[in-house]
């Protein structure tokens, strides 16, 4: 029996559908500005640019660049399996990425905008026979037309902040009656779980954060070694994943240092490679010699910053620097992932905010991985402490290390309770 929508769900239905033609208009936008792909801009509308592979098929979602990052362990079991999987997401970068990095026995397309028809398109022409969505993704007219098909919705690695779960408390009845449609909810700690239930989920539970699980970022060595000779003898930090405002912290501390050490290289990975030119011309209005490795430039003894604009190559820069400082921290953004580095052995520092890997943040702070840093000046003196005394940088490192290594597991708790659902429709049981 399908379960009934409360009315504002009903408006958000009716609205979406009456404004198809602002949504195309969106796309196009969008796609002047470089934020879609003009060859795959169909996708977006639920056209397929791929047949369905024959056979059972799960349909996997995350997001964006990080979100499906997470999953594509899952993905690879999964295919390990026998079981096709298509994954979507919502931005280029993660297309770009996913395209390198998915398994045989594995597809990516854009998905759809959350209009009633793109919907129906894109499920009529895929027909997924169970379908996961990671982390906090939920489009109302998405979630309702899979739950009317009677096609399994499992979230995983689920994710509700505190914030969010406030801004969904206000929409009560439509948080029943959305997260009400999951078959099963994979949480990504406790409190995450309890939040869940409290928003309507009937199945929960609490398996851990995939992130600890997923390999870390991958570089060429041949890359990694040309570059480790480009900036041999010289102090090198990264600023990973940066965000609109955090440049300034970053170069005021390198111009504070610079004194000191004179040889100093910041590396500066914009989290949103197209800031490239702008992260750039900022350094040098501050004084600063900047080159981009968009512009196919290495960072040589003139390079003060070297602004690493590129899709798919964090991997390459943790592994230069054992000391990185996580973005998007400094300004009120919520953090970026700080697990991928700890992986690679970097000493981390973070700023205040941090609520999007809270947990995360807390346990590698707590082992002594991690060391926050409240300003601009407080990541000068990090910076300065920790550039001098190797040992403590090493040792902060090997307890951020550990740390994520002890946290692990999610892979296989997540696969034990998703594999029940995928095994049903292949033996025809649903």
């Amino acid at each position: 029996m399908s379960r009934p929508r409360p009315a504002l769900l009903r408006v958000y239905g009716a609205s979406a559908a009456l404004l198809e033609p602002a949504a195309a208009a969106l796309l196009s936008w969008r796609q002047r500005r470089g934020k879609e792909d003009r060859a795959r801009l169909g996708e977006r509308r639920g056209l397929p640019s791929r047949p369905r592979p024959p056979g059972r098929l799960v349909w996997a979602h995350g997001a964006s660049l990080g979100e499906t990052l997470s999953i594509l362990p899952l993905v690879e079991r999964l295919a390990r399996h026998g079981v096709a999987v298509l994954v979507t997401s919502g931005t280029r970068s993660s297309a770009d990425l996913v395209a390198k990095r998915l398994p045989p026995g594995a597809l990516h397309q854009f998905i759809p905008l959350d209009v009633p028809r793109y919907v129906r398109r894109f499920l009529d022409h895929w027909r997924p026979d169970v379908t996961l969505f990671a982390e906090s993704e939920i489009w109302p007219n998405t979630v309702v037309e899979l739950a009317e098909r009677g096609i399994p919705l499992i979230l995983v690695n689920g994710r509700v902040s505190e914030r969010s779960f406030r801004r969904w408390r206000r929409l009560e009845a439509v948080a029943e009656a959305l997260f009400g449609r999951f078959s099963l909810c994979l949480a990504q700690s406790p409190a995450d779980a309890e939040r869940l239930r409290r928003l309507g989920a009937q199945q929960v539970a609490s398996v851990g954060n995939l992130k600890f699980d997923a390999p870390p970022p991958p570089a060429d060595p041949r890359v990694v070694t040309s570059l480790s000779g480009l900036i041999s003898g010289r102090p090198v930090w990264v600023a990973a994943s940066t965000h609109p405002g955090e440049e300034e912290f970053v170069f005021g501390a390198h111009l504070a240092l610079r004194a000191r050490f004179p040889e100093l290289l910041t590396i500066v990975a914009p989290r949103h490679p197209q800031r490239g030119a702008d992260v750039a011309t900022f350094a040098a209005g501050l004084g600063l010699r900047p080159s981009r490795r968009s512009q196919g430039l290495q960072p040589d003894r003139a390079t003060d910053v070297y602004v690493a604009d590129t899709v798919g190559e964090l991997g390459i820069f943790y592994r230069l620097s054992s000391l990185v400082l996580m973005g998007g921290s400094l300004v009120p953004h919520g953090g970026q992932n700080p697990i991928e580095p700890a992986k690679l052995g970097a000493a981390i520092l973070h700023g205040p905010h941090v609520h999007n890997f809270a947990d995360v943040y807390a346990a590698i702070d707590r082992a002594g991985g991690a060391l926050p840093v409240a300003d601009g000046e407080a990541l000068t003196a990090a910076l300065a402490d920790l550039l001098v005394d190797t040992a403590l940088t090493r040792e902060m490192a090997r307890a951020g290390a550990e740390t994520v290594e002890s946290l692990s597991g999610a892979l296989e708790r997540t696969l034990s309770a998703v594999m029940p659902f995928v095994m049903s429709v292949k033996l025809g049981a649903r």
